[in-house]
């Protein structure tokens, strides 16, 4: 086999370099969208920090809302690399559901979000720019949706911890190839 035939069944044993890249992004994005709301209970209503938390929230949530628009986009035009050794089917059935429980789960928050600061008439913050509200003020809808939000956000933990640990198994356990396909390449590919 030559290099180059190598070099591409290596290729299609991994997702593309654009998939890796918008996977760890939105983790990162993920933990400060969380850290951020977790260490605004450290310090007083009013206070500059917190005031400061509450738009770096909304930011975040909205950057995360539209990377996950790209990715489902850019996703329907690839191909997933197999999982070698191939898992049963039930397998491969329950990760495709995670996988839209997840989409899901990254598209409705936001918007959720977007939709409880419109009905609370508060600003959509969005690093230095104002976003458009969605609906009209209606407190009452917006302690609603805001309960909504939080019930979801907290929900997220439980989706981004079993994603992580169905990883972990599949590589510890499993010994498939299901982690090394999302790893960034180190050491000149290998």
């Amino acid at each position: 086999m030559n290099t180059s035939s190598a070099a591409l069944i290596k290729k299609r044993n991994r997702f593309s370099s654009i998939s890796i890249g918008l996977h760890w992004l939105m983790l990162l994005l993920l933990v400060a969208v969380y850290a951020t709301i977790e260490l605004k209970g450290f310090f007083p209503k009013g206070g500059d920090v917190r005031q400061a938390l509450k738009p770096l929230h909304s930011g975040l949530g909205i950057t995360i809302l539209m990377l996950v628009i790209i990715r489902i986009t850019y996703n329907a035009f690839q191909e997933s690399p197999a999982i070698m050794p191939k898992p049963p089917q039930w397998q491969l059935f329950s990760s495709r559901m995670m996988h839209y429980v997840l989409y899901l789960f990254l598209v409705v928050v936001p918007v959720v979000g977007w939709l409880m600061l419109s009905a609370k008439g508060k600003p959509i913050a969005f690093f230095g720019f104002e976003l458009p509200a969605l609906i009209g003020p209606d407190r009452a809808f917006g302690k609603r949706l805001e309960n909504l939000h939080e019930t979801l956000a907290q929900a997220g933990y439980f989706l981004i911890g079993a994603h992580a640990i169905a990883a972990l198994v599949h590589h510890y356990v499993l010994h498939d190839n299901t982690l090394i396909r999302m790893l960034p390449k180190f050491n000149n590919g290998k």
